[in-house]
């Protein structure tokens, strides 16, 4: 296969040119309450090609392996149609190398027949909780190997397989309905689902005590903040701010995200990175064979870095962080966010509620929307915090503000770092992308809390 993509791939005239080729196996699960609404395995093969020429960008993605000659001339044909300048990419070393996948207990040896078993359980635990009206899950699972070949002279084999499940309890009361979810992700461990039975069976039952939960009076509130809504925070409303394509295309963001403005106070650090270990972000080498690495995008509460592919790298002067990502082979790969999260602080959790004389401690993820600067986002529950400690259960709170005047608002950052590698990311059509995000537990002063 080496031999035959290098063959192509000299034959064309073009500044750069890549081919991607992508071999999936996945299964499924969907409920929505008794019924299972979708359960399957699929398998797909694919690729695509890349052509860059006088700066202009051509693309074309093929099923069959006798059309990759074909495509690779649509690209060049294609770039040299939009090319009308000089191509910006940045140079990069040439690697050969294969990396398998990592996994513990391998999802794709466990039987369809024994992961609907197991959601069976889940579904009936919530289910038969006094007060559950319906329930949703979606399980899926794949294996994806994908080769790479570039212009450059790199050629790389990546196998990697992934897994995410979430479950939903939702109540109902005479009109009012309320919902805990629960959300779990793994890079190759199916054990990371099982066994879950008491956790599935907590969020049905706080699922229904929040609807006997009061709202909380809207106003400005010391906030804090666990470490799963903490990190859905730091990636929504400040990673995607950090993808360079976003603030090279806005000249508006290019002017708020100046490299060396301070965003914080000196104990503030946010990383992205694909190279830690473990993680449903992690890989060696991303879609354009850039090696992953660990990108400070605030460093002691100063704006560090930005996340780069070779091409937004090029164009604004900087160095490749190996984040040009795509979600498979009918994609180009666009710059996306891997694991990223706020590093821990040496607060306990204690310490950070003891002197809070009235605040609200804030749990989980719901849901939420950025806008530029601007954030509002939805708890999945929250607490009251009194005189120093934990008290009332209270509806879920809506959290809003300006992410650069919050950041600054951080006063305390916990010791206890702790992952999210459920869900994923969407951008550009390109859903749900595998990454994690986290943080300690973080206090924020002067925070706006949506309530009654």
């Amino acid at each position: 296969m080496q031999d035959k993509l290098f063959s192509v791939i000299s034959k064309l005239k073009a500044d750069y040119v890549e081919v991607r080729l992508d071999e999936s196996q996945s299964s499924r699960l969907v409920y929505r309450g008794e019924r299972l609404e979708e359960a399957g395995r699929t398998a797909g093969a694919g690729g695509c090609v890349r052509a860059l020429l006088k700066g202009g960008w051509g693309f074309a993605s093929f099923n069959s392996p006798d059309r990759l000659g074909e495509s690779a001339a649509l690209a060049v044909e294609q770039a040299a149609h939009v090319g009308k300048g000089k191509s910006e990419f940045s140079p990069a070393t040439a690697v050969v190398d294969q990396v398998e996948a990592e996994y513990k207990k391998n999802p794709l040896t466990v039987s369809l027949m024994a992961k609907k078993s197991l959601l069976d359980e889940y579904n009936r635990i919530m289910l038969e909780t006094p007060g559950i009206q319906t329930t949703s899950i979606g399980y899926g699972d794949i294996r994806k190997k994908v080769i790479f070949a570039s212009s450059d002279g790199s050629y790389i084999e990546q196998s990697r397989i992934d897994l995410n499940l979430r479950l939903s309890a939702i109540a109902s009361r005479n009109g009012d309905v309320q919902q805990v979810g629960l959300s779990i992700g793994s890079k190759g461990d199916f054990s990371t689902v099982e066994g879950l039975q008491e956790k599935v069976r907590d969020i049905a039952r706080r699922a229904v005590a929040m609807l006997s939960a009061p709202e909380v009076k809207g106003g400005t509130y010391t906030v804090v903040l666990d470490p799963v809504l903490a990190g859905v925070f730091v990636h929504e409303a400040f990673g995607h701010l950090s993808e360079a394509d976003h603030i090279y295309e806005n000249p508006q963001m290019r002017e708020i995200m100046v490299l060396g403005r301070r965003f914080g106070a000196q104990h503030l650090n946010i990383v992205d990175g694909a190279a830690v270990p473990g993680l449903r972000g992690s890989y060696r080498y991303d879609d354009e064979g850039t090696p992953a690495g660990k990108t400070y995008l605030i460093k002691e509460g100063v704006l560090n870095s930005r996340l780069h592919s070779r091409e937004t790298a090029a164009r604004m002067g900087e160095k490749p962080t190996g984040n040009a990502r795509a979600i498979n082979y009918a994609y180009p790969p666009i710059v996306r966010m891997t694991n990223t999260y706020i590093e821990p602080g040496n607060t306990t959790f204690d310490d950070m509620i003891s002197e809070i004389k009235e605040g609200v401690y804030a749990r989980d993820w719901y849901g939420g929307t950025t806008s530029l600067e601007m954030f509002t986002f939805s708890a999945g529950e929250a607490y009251m915090i009194r005189d120093g400690k934990i008290a009332e259960m209270i509806r879920p709170v809506v959290l809003s503000g300006n992410v650069f005047t919050t950041l600054h608002n951080i006063d305390l950052i916990g010791n206890d770092l702790d992952m999210n590698q459920g869900g994923g990311c969407g951008k550009a059509g390109q859903s749900p992308l595998p990454v994690s995000n986290g943080s300690p537990h973080i206090r924020i002063q002067n925070c706006l809390v949506g309530g009654k």
